[in-house]
């Protein structure tokens, strides 16, 4: 997870708040924001090896984030609710 110190977080608030407030209608629509993010950083800070680099490990960390703090959450509920379809916990089928 990209902690980063509360100042520097400050300096995000309104980007944050404009994003919230902002409906987003399709897969489509967030991949052309990200996509924006990731051109805002690359025409910053170069566009080099290093650089591109740096912006698929983010991306490539965010969905290992995403992944561990809202999809397994998501799953287990689901087996929980459902029944596991691998079985008992622990049984190998």
């Amino acid at each position: 997870m990209p902690y980063i110190a509360p100042a520097r977080r400050e300096a995000f608030l309104g980007f944050e708040n404009q994003v919230k407030d902002l409906r987003i209608d399709s897969a489509g629509e967030l991949n052309y924001l990200i996509t924006k993010l990731m051109l805002t950083y690359l025409a910053q800070h170069g566009e080099n090896y290093r650089i591109m680099n740096e912006v698929i490990g983010a991306l490539e960390c965010a969905k290992a984030e995403f992944i561990r703090r809202k999809l397994i959450p998501l799953e287990e509920s689901k087996c929980v609710e459902n029944g596991d379809v691998f079985g008992t916990p622990g049984a190998t089928e």
